[in-house]
C-alpha cells in the first residue's frame, strides 16, 4: 500500500513537472502572476496564436498549475498558488549556477589546451 502512494505521488510530481516542460509555458505562469489574463491578451503578448495559447493553458489547467473562471463571454486564467513562481525562481538560480559552473568549467579547459602553435612545435 505504501509503495502505491509512494508511487502516485512520483507520478503527480512527473505530471505537474511536464506542465513546464516548455518556455511557453514557463512564460505564461510569469505573466499571469502579474494579474489575471483571458487567452486573447496571454497569445499576444507571447506572439503566439490564441489556439496555440489555449492548448497550452490547457495543458497547465489539467495539472492545477492555473485555473479558469468565466466572465461573461471570456475565461479568465489566475495562479491558484503563487508558490509556483517562487519554484520557478528557485529553478532560474539553479540553472544560472550550473551556467556559471560550466562556464568556469570551459575556461578552466581553454587555459589548459595547448595552442595550434604549441602542437606544431610539438609535431615538429
Amino acid at each position: 500500500m505504501a509503495d502505491t502512494f509512494e508511487q502516485e505521488i512520483y507520478r503527480l510530481h512527473s505530471r505537474l513537472c511536464a506542465g513546464l516542460a516548455d518556455p511557453k509555458r514557463i512564460l505564461m505562469l510569469y505573466q499571469l502572476a502579474q494579474k489575471p489574463q483571458c487567452v486573447n491578451e496571454i497569445s499576444e503578448s507571447l506572439g503566439i496564436s490564441q489556439p496555440s495559447a489555449s492548448r497550452h493553458l490547457r495543458h497547465l489547467r489539467e495539472r492545477g498549475l492555473v485555473v479558469a473562471e468565466r466572465d461573461a463571454q471570456s475565461v479568465i486564467y489566475s495562479l491558484p498558488d503563487h508558490r509556483i513562481i517562487e519554484a520557478l525562481d528557485l529553478l532560474r538560480e539553479i540553472l544560472e549556477d550550473i551556467l556559471a559552473n560550466q562556464a568556469s568549467l570551459s575556461r578552466t579547459v581553454s587555459a589548459t589546451q595547448p595552442s595550434t602553435s604549441d602542437i606544431q612545435e610539438q609535431v615538429s
